[in-house]
């Protein structure tokens, strides 16, 4: 009896033992009917928990409770995306009926297409009867934003990339958290004029009246110091997107997911960017010229690749045959990889590791990885570095979502979000007075204030925060403003191919990878490219199916995707056996 006794106090001891240590946050006052809010993100937990204690605190403070986060995490900003559109076409199609309407097959597709309501109506009665259903749906849906009547269960979209957001908001998914001119005051232009937060730069959208951007990302390289040493390249180590698709590497790259993940995307569309501004430029286009083409171009606003008078037809064809350029480019570098993972923060942690050589990373989750990963005396193991000229500076944004059932603390999150007491989670040093309480996030944020200046305030701003910083915020390879110096984006170029460019790698470099790779290794086997001339024509050839793959078709493609992907994974597999079948043996030196 006493044994059986002694069993159960063990037992409820251990039980016990997490509540009692528990340690007691602002978070855990809440209670039953304070304010909550529901977030879906495809941030990690790390910033989750961050950015919920700061904002539980930032509210108790200025309006007197705490709020609770319900977090919806589902996955990379594709899946988020994905699922929004799913559960706003779900619960708007029982709104409707309810109105007593009958749902349209096909209707789904057609209330979210942006464009909708630009096309004109059919001159057949019973399709043009069925096109007014569909109009007036449309409309209905875009012009109520009540969490009474539909929504998704979810106030704010919160993390991802530009793309995704902008993309959400054409679908009527998202809608402006203040109406025009009434934004708070500073969040977004200091006293003497200063754009805190700036609406563009350098060709990068950062803030719209639906989406703000948050913290900022570029893209980069990161690579295992000994591994290249083990390769005889420690003095050669890769500092172009180019350099990725050197044989050298084949089978030792890591790579994440396009389809799974908007950053991970936008580093491909951005790889596809920089190959197109070094075919411009080696045409002889100056970066003057480039603006004044690019300006009268949308301002004509033709078909894709038509151009007005004036600009010359050799600028268009500059930029196609880079963007050609690059695609082949990122199908080598596809050849080369070891994976794709579902995981963009993978690929740093496995080269530092060694178990990959190589890889494409997001700033943040790279510079981190290699300051974690330096040896107990300090020695690096793993390098990250940002491509000069390779890499816009993308943006991180936060949406309010249509119909938000908690809209007036959704509201406030953003204010908070957007703040510069907030912004200081994103960099700050874990444990630093304003900082974040538990993990060093090692995020650039995106405020002015956090970076040098010609300003005398904004400068005074900057040297406050640099001494508590992870990161050195001076560095113009960190510096955001500096970095936009060196790469202008233009959104005609590539913007429109983003999407796309997805299913294309998944259909070239994944979906096929087994005959990409075996056609590979047989072309370095019998002495690399340049001695494979043939099977490299076969292997880089871009589908002729359903329709010859250029700049302009390519635009095209999103309405009919799944038929194009199967005939693209097809064809690639088809070229890729016919590569190695061209393979030619060594020729014998003797």
């Amino acid at each position: 009896m006493v044994r059986n006794l002694a069993i159960i106090f063990a037992a409820a001891l251990v039980i016990s033992l997490p509540f009692i240590f528990r340690k007691h946050t602002e978070v855990s006052d809440w209670k039953p009917g304070d304010p909550q809010l529901v977030i879906i993100s495809a941030h990690n937990e790390a910033i989750r928990y961050e950015f919920a204690q700061g904002f539980s605190r930032w509210h108790r403070e200025r309006y007197g409770d705490p709020v609770k986060i319900d977090w919806r995490a589902i996955g990379g900003t594709s899946e988020i995306a994905r699922y929004l559109s799913a559960e706003f076409m779900n619960s708007f199609r029982a709104w409707w009926r309810r109105q007593g309407h009958d749902w349209p097959l096909g209707a789904a597709d057609l209330i979210t297409d942006r464009r909708f309501d630009t096309k004109n109506p059919p001159d057949d009665p019973e399709a043009r009867a069925r096109w007014e259903v569909l109009r007036a749906a449309h409309a209905a849906f875009r012009s109520i934003d009540d969490a009474g009547q539909f929504g998704s269960r979810i106030d704010l979209f919160f993390g991802g990339g530009e793309y995704d957001h902008s993309r959400s908001y054409g679908q009527g998914l998202t809608v402006p958290p203040w109406p025009e001119g009434e934004e708070p005051s500073g969040l977004f232009l200091s006293e003497d004029g200063v754009d805190l937060i700036p609406a563009k730069i350098s060709g990068e959208v950062w803030r719209t009246p639906t989406l703000f951007g948050t913290a900022v990302s570029t893209f980069g390289i990161c690579y295992n110091i000994d591994r290249l040493e083990r390769n005889g390249m420690k003095d050669q180590p890769p500092r172009r997107w180019d350099d990725l698709a050197d044989p050298v590497f084949f089978r030792q790259l890591g790579l994440a997911d396009p389809t799974k993940s908007g950053s991970v995307a936008k580093a491909f569309e951005l790889m596809l960017h920089s190959k197109c501004a070094e075919a411009v430029a080696a045409a002889g286009f100056t970066p003057a010229q480039i603006d004044e083409f690019e300006a009268a171009i949308a301002a004509a606003r033709l078909p894709p690749g038509e151009l007005p008078e004036g600009v010359p037809a050799a600028y268009q064809q500059a930029l196609e045959a880079g963007f050609f350029d690059g695609i082949r480019m990122i199908q080598l570098i596809g050849a080369n990889a070891r994976y794709f993972t579902d995981s963009s923060s993978k690929v740093p942690i496995d080269v530092s590791m060694g178990n990959a050589a190589v890889g494409i990373a997001i700033d943040f989750y790279g510079r981190y990885q290699a300051q974690v990963s330096r040896t107990p005396d300090g020695i690096e193991r793993m390098r990250y570095i940002t491509p000069f000229g390779g890499s816009g500076v993308s943006c991180d944004p936060i949406s309010l979502l249509r119909g938000a059932p908690n809209r007036e603390i959704a509201v406030r999150f953003i204010e908070y979000v957007l703040s510069e007491e907030a912004q200081q989670l994103w960099t700050y040093r874990a444990g630093e007075p304003g900082g974040p309480e538990k993990f060093s996030l090692r995020r650039v944020p995106i405020r002015r204030e956090f970076f040098p200046s010609d300003n005398p305030a904004i400068q005074a701003r900057h040297e406050q925060h640099l001494p508590h910083a992870a990161d050195d915020l001076a560095d113009p390879a960190i510096n955001p403003y500096a970095l936009a110096e060196h790469f202008i984006y233009y959104r005609r170029w590539t913007g429109g191919h983003f999407g796309i460019l997805r299913d294309l790698i998944r259909a070239m470099s994944m979906d096929s990878s087994s005959e990409l790779q075996a056609a590979w290794r047989a072309i370095i086997a019998g002495g690399g490219p340049e001695a494979q001339p043939e099977a490299m024509r076969l292997l880089t050839r871009l589908p002729d199916v359903p329709e010859p793959f250029t700049w302009r078709s390519s635009l095209a493609v999103p309405g009919r995707r799944l038929d194009y992907m199967r005939e693209w994974t097809l064809f690639f597999r088809n070229s890729y056996r016919e590569a190695r079948a061209a393979v030619q043996p060594i020729a014998s030196t003797r």
